[in-house]
């Protein structure tokens, strides 16, 4: 029984022991780890002491797991304390180039980085960006060729020259391509009557293209007469509803690269409409529920072949595709739709069903819940004239205004890792966001410098890659990512002489004991460790081995973490706490005691030697209690945390009132020993004084109202200046007197107004009931035409023989 009560024992130590090293580790302080691995990833101030003999009788080589301060405060060496650091290192960087003419052009540095992070620390480098003049420019015109758009297409047709001519102003190699969309060929988007898939036109004597989801019709070229010939071609075309396909169209052309034949340079889109757009799950009007799959499925004529397959994007999908691909939209619409582009419009409306200039039924898409443009990085939305012959300054405009907001951004992060950003712009405006670091207006050959803070939350297997890049264009800032979880220690050494003359291998200064010895030295043999047993219990050699807080080896006690002692007596853990935090957070735990920090006190140092939230205006506590702990304790009868409120105490009116009565009058209570009790107060009787809010009004036991001003004191005497009592008592009672007489006529003209509405009732009623006795009279015998009721009975069994 005596066993099993000390197991018992030794478990609830362990558990109160474990449960408060649960709550240090929640605070976020270092506490001590069996070796240097755990001890590295257990938190980022944690360091490690590998000196030989560094830790004292009785403790443990996890008190070699401390803070750096707390290791060279115990004597730790510099050069002894072992601990992994964030670092990084550059492995390429390029420099930066002023022209695009330059055989390899560079415009983002450095271009690939190493770097060490120690989970729970971050670690920030530099990446440096300059445009680079005359940067390649790839244009890709996506063209809505539904009914509406007829008279676009003819000023369309002729701008291939000028759309070239205003982008070699800024750079001399352009290339420019052409492709158009109309919408799904299913119901409800497009008529599936052979005559409409033939010419859908709404006049059938007007010649039309069949509708396709998406037609690649040009790849990038630099020619202006071919851009010009091929989409000289194009006809109009016409479907059912009022939104477009688009979004199928734009995915087409981001992802089938080969095709569409992009370079590695800038790449713009440039998507022309008049009306809204179809996004993810309209697609079930038609029945197609497969979600859009990322892939190219352009068939040898160059037309999207698996509308009818998979459903819109939506503007998520729409928008990574998009980054994914370093394609930077521009939205060329015309004047209403621009608010669905750029402006919040109302989500979860029912749909409601009109026509559209090309006269058949059409139907709203589902519109966006934020502006698009906003929803997808890098993209501007300009307002497109109707019949689109503003569409070559709109996109010289918009590219300017893209190539000159710089956003840097991370792809392929690690799970568990966070980047932050901090943008250096000089002159060009700032803007902080969520995801990456953004400057605009940024000029032409302008360094533009970006911090980049990173972060890593736990251990990762292995090193890992991520890339930076400024959204359009396509170098990247390639870092690869280490975490530090591994103690930075030389190479073990076995068989070392520290360890008692090679009985173990000496790792980070801790001896790893071979199978048959023991000991923190590996000083002994373990089958002797049971005849050693007695060192371990004390003076007396009763007791538990070591407390009950540590193991006994080679008869020496190695404690528990935040134990210490010869015999583990010392648990620097077993202080009195206060709001959970040991000694209150304001002090150190030295066995089982507090040793407080300069300014407190207590047990649990959780007194404050501080008065100054006691104080107000140089007064302690109002003057009405004394100051513990920084805190007021108040007198009885006073409360708040001044002392400055005592609901039963009496204010100065009613202290004075019994001495101002019997001083200046002879009555009231003190009237006897008036003398004795008011000697120190001094009273003035005034006739007529002028009566401000600072007098005292206070009710007497005769039912007077006592009017007195208290002045000051005067060495020790109080002086009153009291109202006389004759013309306080006469205005009472003209007071009372008007108030009963008021009383008195309101009541009579009560009355009397009550009684004549009655009695002109009652005179009404008299006369409506003489009338009607009059009109009764004229239906009597006095009336010649009265003639009395008669009833006739006939008996059918009477005989009148």
């Amino acid at each position: 029984m005596r066993g099993t009560g000390l197991v018992a024992g030794l478990g609830l130590l362990l558990a109160l022991a474990m449960g408060q090293e649960e709550k240090a580790l929640e605070a976020g302080s270092c506490q001590p780890r069996a070796s240097c691995r755990d001890c590295i990833r257990s938190q980022p101030s944690c360091a490690w002491c590998k000196a030989l003999n560094f830790t004292k009788a009785g403790e443990s080589d996890a008190t070699r797991c401390a803070s750096r301060g707390e290791l060279l405060q115990r004597g730790c060496a510099l050069k002894e304390v072992v601990e992994a650091r964030n670092r990084h290192q550059v492995l390429e960087d390029a420099p930066l180039s002023d022209s695009a003419e330059q055989e390899t052009v560079t415009q983002l540095a450095p271009q690939k980085i190493a770097l060490w992070l120690r989970p729970g620390e971050q670690h920030s480098f530099s990446v440096r960006f300059k445009r680079a003049k005359g940067y390649p420019v790839d244009v890709y015109y996506l063209m809505d060729l539904s009914y509406s758009m007829k008279d676009d297409l003819e000023n369309i047709k002729k701008l291939g020259n000028d759309l070239l001519a205003a982008l070699r102003n800024i750079t001399k190699s352009v290339k420019i391509g052409f492709g158009s969309f109309v919408d799904k060929t299913v119901l409800p988007y497009v008529s599936t009557v052979p005559a409409k898939l033939r010419n859908p036109c709404p006049d059938r004597y007007e010649q039309c293209d069949s509708p396709v989801s998406f037609r690649h019709v040009l790849p990038l070229t630099d020619d202006a007469s071919e851009f010009e010939s091929r989409v000289s071609q194009q006809r109009i075309s016409g479907n059912l509803d009022s939104p477009e396909g688009g979004f199928d169209a734009i995915v087409q052309v981001a992802v089938c690269e080969k095709q569409i034949g992009w370079r590695n340079v800038t790449r713009l889109l440039v998507f022309t409409s008049d009306d809204v757009f179809h996004t993810a799950g309209d697609g079930k009007l038609g029945g197609i529920y497969l979600p859009n799959d990322n892939q190219c499925h352009l068939d040898t004529d160059g037309l999207y072949s698996k509308s009818h397959i998979y459903d819109y994007p939506s503007v998520g999908h729409l928008a990574q595709v998009l980054s994914a691909s370093n394609v930077q939209p521009i939205f060329a619409v015309t004047g209403s739709t621009l608010p669905v582009y750029q402006v919040r419009v109302g989500a979860g409306r029912g749909r409601s069903w009109g026509r559209r200039r090309g006269g058949s039924l059409t139907h709203p898409a589902s519109t966006p819940l934020q502006e698009l443009s906003r929803q997808i990085p890098k993209s501007v939305v300009g307002e497109l004239k109707e019949d689109s012959s503003n569409v070559v300054q709109l996109i010289s405009d918009a590219y300017n205004s893209l190539s000159s907001t710089v956003n840097l951004e991370h792809f392929h992060l690690p799970p568990g890792v966070s980047v932050a950003y901090e943008s250096h712009c000089e002159d060009a405006t700032r803007s902080l966001g969520g995801h990456g670091g953004v400057c605009s207006g940024v000029r032409i050959n302008q360094l533009v410098n970006f911090t980049v803070t990173v972060k890593a939350d736990t251990c990762l297997e292995g090193p890992h890659t991520f890339a930076l890049r400024v959204l359009g264009f396509t170098e990247e800032v390639h870092v690869e990512l280490q975490t530090l979880c591994e103690c930075p220690c030389s190479q073990p050494e076995p068989h070392a002489t520290h360890c008692s003359g090679g009985h173990g291998t000496l790792t980070c200064g801790v001896c790893s004991c071979s199978p048959d010895r023991a000991g923190k030295l590996c000083e002994c043999k373990l089958a002797d460790t049971t005849y050693l047993e007695e060192g371990c219990r004390g003076r007396n050699g009763t007791g538990l081995l070591c407390n009950g807080k540590g193991q006994c080896v080679c008869g020496h006690c190695q404690c528990n973490s935040n134990v210490r002692g010869q015999y583990c007596e010392c648990d620097d853990t077993s202080c009195e706490r206060h709001d959970g935090q040991l000694c209150a957070g304001q002090g150190q735990c030295q066995c089982g005691s507090c040793l407080c920090d300069k300014g407190y006190t207590g047990s649990a140092c959780d007194c404050s030697l501080d008065t100054s939230a006691c104080l107000q205006d140089g007064v302690e506590c109002s003057g009405h209690g004394r100051c513990l702990c920084n805190k007021c304790q108040c007198q009885p009868g006073y409360f708040d945390r001044l002392c400055s409120w005592c609901p039963g105490c009496q204010t100065p009116c009613e202290e004075h009132r019994d001495c101002a009565d019997c001083k200046a009058f002879g009555t009231g209570p003190l009237s006897q020993n008036c003398s004795t009790v008011c000697n120190h107060t001094t009273a003035t009787v005034l006739p007529e004084p002028a009566v401000s809010e600072q007098w005292c009004r206070e009710k007497t036991e005769d039912g007077r109202i006592l009017l007195f001003l208290i002045e000051g004191t005067d060495g020790g005497t109080v002086r009153l200046t009291v109202k006389a009592k004759d013309a306080v008592t006469g205005q009472t009672s003209m007071i009372v007197l008007g108030l009963v007489l008021g009383i008195v006529v309101i009541g009579l003209l009560i009355i009397i107004a009550y009684r004549i509405s009655v009695e002109v009732l009652d005179r009404r009623e008299y006369m409506r009931f003489e009338k009607e006795r009059e009109r009764a009279r004229g239906n009597e015998v006095n009336n010649p035409l009265y003639r009395s009721a008669t009833t006739t009975v006939i008996n059918p069994r009477y005989n009148e023989d």
